[in-house]
């Protein structure tokens, strides 16, 4: 009998870029899907099993591919079923043990994102957006929504976002009150 851990992994994940909805399964370490996002070393992100539809009709499928390669600079949002497969809780904080949770709202030039982002500390959008060790940031219980096409919504335990795609990040609890 066969007793030797498996190093990788796959993970299901719904992957949006400007144009496409690939709906697929990553293959991952024990760093989950931040790990391979956040990988240094490679530009590229594979999705296996996949299934491609356009932004503008997300559930009809265009084509079904054993292997889809993607720029990962092009990749705006990750979207996992669980929250764990981010991946470990050291990894997907930071390493930071006390976290405060921010109920956010944050817009590309394609999608709305609402949900809570965690930080240590005092949150400082310049380091966020300006953070070279990490370019997808792990936001939970998210919503997201595409701004012209409002019939595309995906809720998530575990959305990945982009910070080199965001054009502007609010706090939900900064909402300026109606005047009477």
């Amino acid at each position: 009998m066969d007793t030797t851990q498996r190093t990788y992994r796959f993970i299901p994940a719904d992957v949006y870029t400007a144009g496409f909805r690939i709906v697929g399964k990553i293959m991952v370490s024990t760093n989950g899907i931040m790990g391979v996002l956040n990988d240094t070393t490679k530009s590229h992100l594979e999705i296996h099993d996949a299934r491609l539809a356009r932004i503008h009709m997300p559930t009809k499928l265009v084509d079904h591919y054993e292997i889809v390669r993607l720029v990962k600079a092009q990749v705006m949002m990750v979207c996992t079923a669980r929250r764990e497969d981010l991946g470990p809780t050291n990894i997907v904080r930071g390493g930071y043990t006390n976290i405060s949770e921010l109920p956010v709202r944050l817009a590309t030039d394609v999608f709305e994102l609402e949900g809570k982002l965690q930080v240590a500390g005092r949150f400082d959008f310049v380091t966020m957006i300006s953070d070279k060790t990490r370019n997808f940031i792990p936001m939970f219980d998210a919503t997201l929504t595409a701004i012209l096409l409002p019939n595309l919504k995906v809720e998530s335990p575990g959305i990945l976002f982009n910070r080199e795609k965001i054009d502007l990040l609010a706090f939900i609890n900064q909402r300026a009150k109606d005047e009477k």
